[in-house]
């Protein structure tokens, strides 16, 4: 099955906020989401290609109400746009691949990077290292 195949698969299966917030660039109420306290350990995908975005090392709690990440596990997993939405200039980040929203990347995060990936559970897929047991966010 070709990739882009995969993906509407993916797709079609969202729930309504998962769509919302991949689809229509929208974001989860604060302290929702199912992945915001997970502490396992293992890798966090792109909810609609499953392409892998953070680890777990990289995970760390802001406070925000959104699970939190200081870098993606590579640069060319994030595409980076600017956003001017609600009278404001931020970064949204974007699935590289599917281009699915996922959230926004701010300048305050913690060394080494100094920034925060503020990304929404419902745009993630996770694996646990050990268990291999899946969460969808």
């Amino acid at each position: 099955m070709a990739k882009s195949q995969n993906i509407s698969l993916f797709i079609e299966q969202l729930s309504e906020i998962q769509h919302y917030v991949t689809q229509e660039a929208g974001t989860e109420p604060p302290f929702s989401g199912k992945l915001l306290h997970n502490k396992n350990e293992g890798i966090y995908y792109c909810l609609c290609c499953r392409q892998p975005l953070f680890v777990s090392d990289t995970k760390f709690d802001s406070g925000c109400g959104w699970p939190s990440f200081y870098q993606p596990v590579s640069d060319s997993s994030i595409t980076y746009i600017d956003d001017y939405s609600h009278n404001m200039h931020r970064i949204e980040v974007r699935c590289s691949q599917c281009q699915a929203h996922l959230g926004h990347v701010f300048p305050d995060g913690p060394k080494p990077t100094g920034e925060r990936f503020c990304i929404n559970s419902a745009a993630l897929h996770f694996i646990d290292k050990e268990t291999g047991e899946e969460t969808t966010g």
